[in-house]
Order: C-alpha cells, then sequence, then structure tokens
C-alpha cells in the first residue's frame, strides 16, 4: 500500500518510527501528517492486541467522521483497505480491519466520564491541542494494556499550551516521539493549490497553520485592519444581502450589522444599527430592540436571507419570531473559527466596511487577545467593546459555507 502513496520521506520515517507509547503528527494543514498518521494508525489496528479497547478520540463525533472516518474510506487514498472501514453516521463505533473501534467526542472536561472502567491497547485523537488536558491525562491512564500506544495529530497553538509544555517540550524525557510536518513536506499537493492556501491565511493563523509555528496570540485580533484602505464611503449593488449579525445587549451596546455581497465580488458591512444604554441612558425591551431593527431593515431596503442572533440572546430571538421575523436562527458562536473567519476576509483584501458603521470601526482597532489567558496557552480575545466585532464574527462566520466559493479569487491582500 505505501508504494502506490506520493508519501514524503518525511512521512514514510514517521509511519516506522511510530512505535513510542505517545507519538504525535504536528504543524501546517495539508502537510501530509494526517494521512501519515492514518496510515500508522491502520498498520497499529492490524498488530494490536485482542486485549482492550481500540478508541478514536476528536472534539466531536462529526469531527471524527470528517477527518479520520470519510479519509480511511477514500479509495484514492488508502485503496483496497478503504473497504474494510465501515460505519454508520452518527453511531459511536466503527469496524476497521475487522476491529470494533469506539469513538469519543471530547468537547469538554464532562467527557472524562466516557472514558471511565475503559481498558485500552490502541487510540488515535484528532486534534489534539482541542482535546481537554484532563481527559488527555484519564486517556493515558486507560491505555494500559502492554505495549498500548497512542497516535494524535495537532496543528500548531500557542507555545503556553499544555501539549507542548507538559509533552512536546519534554520528548527526550517521555516515551514520546514527534514530528512536524510543512506544506513543503507533501509531494502531493499542486503549486497553484499551495499558493491558494498561503493567501487565505494570515496573522496568527498564516504562522501557525502555514508556517506550522507554535506562537502565541498577543496585540489586535486583527493586525491585518487597515482604515485607510478597508472603510468605504460608496457602496456598489449588492447581488445578495447574505445576512445580519447580532449581539444582544441591554446594559452592553446591541449591535447588528447588515453583510452584503457586491457585484465586484466583495463583502460589504452594509449598515450598523447600534444602541449603547450607557451613552443614551436608556434601556431598550426586546419588543422596542425588535421594532428597531426592522425599522433600521426597512431604511436600508434590505432583506437579509438570515438573521444571525446572539445564542445567549433567547428571548429577543423569541420576540422576533413573535413579530414575524423570517429567518432567524442562533449565531456560529465559535470564537476562534470565527475570528479566523473574519481574519481571513480581511487579510484577503474581500472584506470592506462602509464608513457609516462607526461602532465597529472604532472597535477594531482595539480588539486585543488576552495576554494573561495566551500565557497559561489559551486563545481567548479580552471581552472589552467588542460588541460590533462580536456581531461581525456572527454573520460573517455563520454564511461562511454560502460566501467563500462564491468571491473573486483574484484580489489581494490590502497593502
Amino acid at each position: 500500500m505505501l508504494d502506490q502513496l506520493p508519501l514524503s520521506r518525511k512521512q514514510l520515517r514517521s509511519i516506522a518510527q511510530a512505535t513510542a507509547r505517545i507519538n504525535i503528527w504536528s504543524g501546517a494543514i495539508r502537510s501530509g501528517k494526517t494521512i501519515a498518521s492514518l496510515l500508522a494508525f491502520l498498520i497499529a489496528i492490524s498488530t494490536a492486541p485482542t486485549t482492550g479497547l481500540i478508541v478514536v478520540v476528536g472534539r466531536s463525533l462529526q469531527t471524527i467522521e470528517r477527518n479520520v472516518l470519510d479519509p480511511l474510506q477514500t479509495i484514492e487514498l488508502f485503496g483496497p483497505l478503504a473497504r474494510q472501514v465501515h460505519h454508520t453516521r452518527g453511531a459511536t463505533t466503527a469496524t476497521i480491519l475487522g476491529r470494533t473501534i469506539h469513538l469519543i467526542g471530547a468537547a469538554d472536561a464532562r467527557a472524562e466520564g466516557r472514558l471511565r472502567g475503559l481498558t485500552a491497547s490502541l487510540a488515535y485523537v484528532d486534534e489534539a491541542t482541542l482535546i481537554p488536558e484532563g481527559f488527555w491525562n484519564q486517556l493515558l491512564g486507560r491505555l494500559s494494556v502492554p505495549g498500548a500506544r497512542l497516535f494524535g495529530t495537532t496543528n500548531p497553538d500557542g507555545p503556553g499550551h499544555w501539549l507542548k509544555k507538559r509533552f512536546l517540550d519534554r520528548a527526550n524525557e517521555l516515551d514520546l516521539r514527534a514530528w512536524h510536518f510543512t506544506l513543503d513536506d507533501n509531494p502531493s499537493l499542486a503549486p497553484a493549490y499551495v499558493a491558494a492556501l498561503k493567501a487565505e491565511y494570515v496573522g496568527l493563523w498564516y504562522r501557525r497553520f502555514i508556517d506550522g509555528a507554535w506562537v502565541q496570540a498577543e496585540g489586535a485580533v486583527y493586525d491585518m485592519w487597515q482604515p485607510d484602505t478597508m472603510v468605504v464611503d460608496l457602496l456598489p449593488q449588492m447581488q445578495r444581502i447574505l445576512g445580519v449579525g447580532v449581539d444582544y445587549g441591554t446594559v452592553n451596546a446591541f449591535s447588528a450589522l447588515l453583510l452584503g455581497l457586491g457585484v465586484d465580488g466583495r463583502l460589504y458591512v452594509v449598515s450598523e444599527y447600534r444602541h449603547d444604554s450607557r451613552i443614551t441612558r436608556r434601556q431598550l425591551t426586546d419588543a422596542q430592540y425588535s421594532q428597531g431593527l426592522r425599522n433600521w431593515l426597512e431604511v436600508n431596503d434590505a432583506q437579509p436571507e438570515w438573521l444571525f442572533i446572539d445564542p445567549s440572546a433567547a428571548s429577543f430571538m423569541t420576540q422576533l419570531w413573535t413579530d414575524g421575523v423570517p429567518g432567524v436562527a442562533k449565531a456560529d458562536n465559535d470564537v476562534l473559527d470565527g475570528i479566523r473567519s473574519v481574519g481571513v476576509a480581511l487579510g484577503s483584501g474581500r472584506l470592506l466596511v462602509h464608513r457609516s458603521c462607526q461602532g465597529l470601526i472604532d472597535e477594531l482597532p482595539g480588539y486585543s487577545w488576552d495576554d494573561s489567558a495566551a500565557a497559561k496557552g489559551i486563545d481567548k480575545p479580552l471581552k472589552v467593546n467588542d460588541h460590533s466585532c462580536d456581531a461581525l464574527r456572527y454573520v460573517l462566520h455563520s454564511t461562511a459555507h454560502e460566501w467563500r466559493g462564491l468571491l473573486r479569487t483574484d484580489l489581494r491582500p490590502a497593502a
């Protein structure tokens, strides 16, 4: 099988050397680390002891299906072996090479309970930096069968992350082997695709996902923001009004942003509705916010496809539904993925902001990473003056599946 795939020397070496108790493949996206780790995992399954369970761990069952099982079932990657990978969507077990594989989602510390009483001989961990440290420690404790091994993959995180500090940096002290991959380590990638990947990531995400560096999140979250070139006075005709992002606030500011796709192939923050009770000294009810939002949309002659609301604002969503407002939905509130979507759109020159959106324009330069959290290995923005930034993240990330394939590909990052 190995001689049928265009594997690099580093991939082959990592597969052959993955005999330690802990084996970790880290580095850039699309660098070949996942394929190498999955091949090593298949080989390990074929020789694993019959005592002890085999488990695959990921942030959720859905990510396990997408990142592990779907590739394993791809004929182009694994040939005839792909036919020996059987899984029913949504099931918590799979069958690989005749062995039952247990699939465990580990989104938070509560997932540790799923390991209680378990004895394992082999484990595969997808996106290891996203797994709670307590779960990881519990899993290592459950790998108690003689010769048990753990295979893990990860993109780099901050240098203070527990996986780097407690394991990767101590590889010489532990029964651990690790391999670091860059895009150049994947011989199957076309140069044009590599160039496109490099154009899609900026700032922190470029350094981590393209360079494969363990770097700290510090300074401005959107360090690519340049108001001189990204704030516009005139808007082109909009071919679509993709949505509205709403960050709900009563004591704090209430902010709504209207996102459109222009005929020129760029995204535009067209307009902003904002009410700050600390400035106006007047708090509004859900009904008043609903009326204000509808009046604002009417003034802008806008019929957005979706209204993405702060997921914590359940009462406000109920008010909108009562008022018959169409397209109301909970926003995707994955903070880091949402920040990445905004950063990609800004850094590639694909997102511009109309000058009337003053709340957003004022907030973007000061939206910063929390240094105290970064020192603990946690990426978290400061929760200060971030209401319009949150509204932007809600609408941009929640519609990412719509706009990523629609934008012009010849745009360049702002100078």
